[in-house]
């Protein structure tokens, strides 16, 4: 008897996991390929800032040693 009392309360995560596998359940192939692609896409997006933002980085410090200040304030 303790077994079946102790089956019928569920965590609230559990509950919502159970929630959100019946609204997934519902949706269409497509549907699901489409939330898959921008979770993904969402993860890599960090990615490429990252790399952007290093890029421009060892640009302006490749710039500033091929272009040292004191040459600049020469003109």
């Amino acid at each position: 008897m303790g077994r079946k009392d102790a089956s019928t309360a569920r965590t609230p995560v559990d509950q919502y996991r159970k929630q959100i596998g019946k609204q997934d359940y519902k949706k269409t192939r497509p549907m699901l390929r489409a939330t898959r692609l921008k979770a993904e896409a969402k993860k890599t997006a960090l990615g490429v800032k990252v790399e952007i933002y290093l890029i421009a980085y060892t640009t302006c410090v490749y710039m500033l040693f091929l272009f040292p200040m004191d040459v600049l304030c020469e003109y």
